[in-house]
């Protein structure tokens, strides 16, 4: 029988937590940058909004693997 690594599950849960966080930002970010075409800013705020959106992705499936980790033990 193997035991839950607390502090592995832990430091996934938080992984998980920003993952929401830029999993709401991201697109906020992306439809402001849409919005305002027109702007200086638009290549900028485009730009961000990509990494926090591809920063949402990674950090998610960053995330469920130390979960994973953290309930089934280290791969061998």
């Amino acid at each position: 029988m193997m035991k839950t690594d607390k502090n592995l599950l832990i430091k996934g849960i938080k992984y998980m937590g920003i993952t929401i966080a830029l999993m709401f930002t991201a697109p906020v970010i992306l439809s402001q940058a849409f919005k305002n075409q027109g702007n200086s800013f638009f290549w900028p705020v485009l730009i961000i909004g990509g990494i926090f959106a591809l920063a949402a992705i990674s950090m998610g499936f960053y995330g469920i693997k130390v979960i994973m980790d953290a309930l089934f033990g280290k791969r061998k």
